[in-house]
Order: structure tokens, then C-alpha cells, then sequence
């Protein structure tokens, strides 16, 4: 007979499970056991096998085994904690995937630490340069964030596409002192989200989104960012309509933000004077403006010139073609890495290890990767670099 394991404590294991976002039902049904024998482990009352304990921390809570011998669970914010502006059952509703990427964004975060001895080594540092006071519009902050960064509409190149131009965003905001990392979310409708820190404050993209989509969560996240807070992005906004009056306060002044950046209202209307909105106009100023569909749509919407219930339409419509036409393979492993980590952080990391100042293994760790792969990423890194 295989025998449980010993010393386990259960309030870790209890506190691993709801931090990892699932219920004794699923971890049961994972396990092919009854929920009575999960309530039973996290009780005290008895305990999994080796082979069991392996299955829940590697695969299922994505947790070193050792945690779970710990006296204490680590004090470690949920995504309640993390972000206030969602309501609870919001915050509760992201899948465990969405939290481990909100664990990955904060191993991050530590990672630029250890990297850059405690400082951030940016030039200038926009959170700071671009103070937001309790007066201000969205519409001035956005005013002042296109000008700092280089974004005018006139400054854009007419000729890029969506992913080139989310590039150029990306690398002007980190050239500012904010690192954007990427990943592939399993949970679809969340577009992205962002963890305020002082010294290093990170983005992190959901990269199953669209291109033109990632470019307004880019600025949406930057916002909180500039109002030194947390947040998250998500496809249906809905929920907003349910905050508290200063927490709401913070969603919509982003969602303000992040379109008057990419679309200024005042240019907005000057191009399109009192042309009636169709689906060709709602295309072209998409191209011209580098965003999505539905942030053209929004704008009208705003001044009054399409209905709301065209609105839901037409973004139900443009989201299920995107949907339709996304699936298909992932493509180069080494390539999608180097993407998601970007040019800035993983040049960080492989100078220092050249310099003899993190271990091979470390490296693997801050990257991501068996160590085993670091050459192949690194050759990938120095053709991005060299193009």
C-alpha cells in the first residue's frame, strides 16, 4: 500500500488551492478523487502520496514541493489584494492560468531587482516625469504621455502594421522605465494587466489577443501605472458600472486615457468632420490610428452618432472573426520566448550572466527556459538584436 506523505501542513495546502483559483471539486475531478478526500488533506484528518503531492504542486498549483511542508502559508496578495479596482467576484473569477501569470509578473519583478543591484537603470522614468495631480483630466494626461513619448498622430508611420506599431509602443514606454513582458492567457477575456511598483512597475499582455487590442491595454495598464495602482483589462467592461465611485472613477479615467493617446478626440473629429460612420470609415481610421475597430466604433458612440446597440453588434461580430481566424500553431518556440520576455529584459539578463554575475542556472530561471535552451535563445535574441 503507498503511503501518505507526512508533515504536510494542510493550511498550506488549502491556502495553495485558493490561491491557485480552484475549488476542491476540480482538484478532486484532476486527482480522480472524491472532494471528501481534498477536505480531508487540507482538514489534517489524513494526507496525499508522494505521487499525489507531486501532481498538486507541479501541474495543478505550480508550487515547489517543499512549500507544503512550510509551518506558515507565505503572505502572498491574491489578485483580491492585487487589484482593487476589480469588484470581488471579478477578482475570484480569474482562472488559476491568469494567476499564475500575475505570480510570473511578480517573479519578475523581483528578477529586475536582482538584476540591476535595486534601481532602475532608465534614463528618464515616465511615472515620474509625468505626474498625474487630482485635477487632471484623462485627456491632459494623455495630452502630456503622446508628447513625452513621441506618440503624435503625425509622428506615426502611415506604413506599419498593428504588431509593428504595439513594438514601438512597447519600446518607448520601457525606454521609460517600465518593462512589458507578453504571454498567452487561456483566459481569453482577460486583455492584459499591470503591477505597480515604485521602482520597477511591469505590464504584462495577454499575446492571444489581437495586435491593435494589446496596443490599448498597453496604454490602459499605463495608466494605472501613472495613478500608482494595480490593474486588469478586460474584454467585457461591464463590471465598472458596479464599482465603488472612486474605484470607478480609476477604470474609467484609464479607458479615457488609453483612447486619447491612441485616438485624440479633437483629431478624431477634424478627419471626420460629418461624414456618416460605416463599416469602411470604422476600417480606415482603424489603419490610420493603429487600434482596433471597436476604439473607432467607441468614439463614435461617445459623440453620439452610433447607437449602443450597434456598438454590441458589431464588437460581438469583429470579436468572433478574430476568434475564427486566430487558431492555428504556435510557431517558433525560441521566437514566441524572445517575444514574450522582450528585447529589453532578456539583453538585461544575458549581459549579466556574461558578466559573470548570475549562474547559468539563474538564468534559466529568470528566463524561463531549461538551461538546455539558452544558446538557442540567446542566437534568437542576437538576430532580433542585429535586425
Amino acid at each position: 500500500m503507498v503511503e501518505a506523505v507526512s508533515g504536510i501542513n494542510p493550511k498550506v495546502l488549502a491556502w495553495a488551492r485558493r490561491q491557485a483559483g480552484l475549488s476542491a471539486v476540480e482538484v478532486a475531478d484532476r486527482l480522480k478523487k472524491h472532494p471528501s478526500d481534498i477536505e480531508s488533506w487540507e482538514a489534517g484528518d489524513s494526507a496525499p502520496t508522494y505521487a499525489q503531492l507531486e501532481t498538486l504542486a507541479y501541474k495543478l498549483f505550480k508550487r515547489p514541493l517543499a512549500l507544503f511542508f512550510f509551518p506558515e502559508p507565505p503572505d502572498e496578495p491574491g489578485p483580491e489584494r492585487s487589484f482593487r479596482t476589480l469588484p470581488t467576484p471579478e477578482a475570484s473569477g480569474l482562472n488559476a492560468d491568469t494567476r499564475y501569470k500575475l505570480r510570473g509578473a511578480r517573479a519578475f519583478q523581483l528578477f529586475l531587482y536582482e538584476l540591476n543591484g535595486d534601481a532602475n537603470p532608465a534614463e528618464r522614468r515616465i511615472l515620474d516625469d509625468v505626474a498625474v495631480r487630482p485635477q487632471d483630466s484623462a485627456s491632459d494626461v494623455a495630452a502630456r504621455t503622446r508628447h513625452y513619448l513621441g506618440l503624435e498622430v503625425e509622428a506615426r508611420p502611415q506604413s506599419s502594421s498593428a504588431s509593428d506599431w504595439f513594438k514601438e509602443c512597447r519600446t518607448l514606454i520601457e525606454d521609460a522605465g517600465i518593462y512589458v513582458f507578453k504571454n498567452s492567457f487561456r483566459q481569453k477575456e482577460v486583455s492584459g494587466f499591470c503591477l505597480y511598483d515604485a521602482v520597477f512597475p511591469v505590464i504584462y499582455i495577454n499575446n492571444s489577443s489581437a495586435a491593435v487590442r494589446q496596443i490599448f491595454t498597453l496604454f490602459h495598464e499605463l495608466a494605472h501605472l501613472l495613478l500608482r495602482t494595480s490593474g486588469v483589462t478586460k474584454v467585457d467592461d461591464d463590471y465598472i458600472s458596479t464599482l465603488e465611485n472612486e474605484m470607478r472613477r480609476i477604470e474609467v479615467f484609464c479607458n479615457q486615457f488609453a483612447a486619447e493617446v491612441l485616438v485624440p478626440e479633437e483629431d478624431f473629429w477634424i478627419r471626420v468632420g460629418q461624414v456618416p460612420p460605416d463599416v469602411d470609415l470604422i476600417q480606415d481610421l482603424a489603419r490610420v490610428y493603429k487600434v482596433s475597430r471597436e476604439t473607432i466604433l467607441r468614439r463614435f458612440l461617445d459623440g453620439g452618432r452610433v447607437s449602443s446597440n450597434l456598438y454590441e453588434d458589431l464588437t460581438m461580430q469583429w470579436n468572433q472573426e478574430y476568434e475564427s481566424r486566430s487558431k492555428g500553431s504556435g510557431g517558433d518556440y525560441y521566437a514566441t520566448r524572445a517575444s514574450y520576455l522582450g528585447d529589453k529584459y532578456l539583453g538585461l539578463a544575458l549581459g549579466r550572466y556574461h558578466q559573470g554575475g548570475i549562474s547559468e542556472q539563474r538564468l534559466a530561471e529568470m528566463l524561463g527556459v531549461k538551461a538546455r535552451n539558452l544558446p538557442a535563445l540567446e542566437q534568437q535574441y542576437l538576430r532580433r538584436a542585429s535586425s
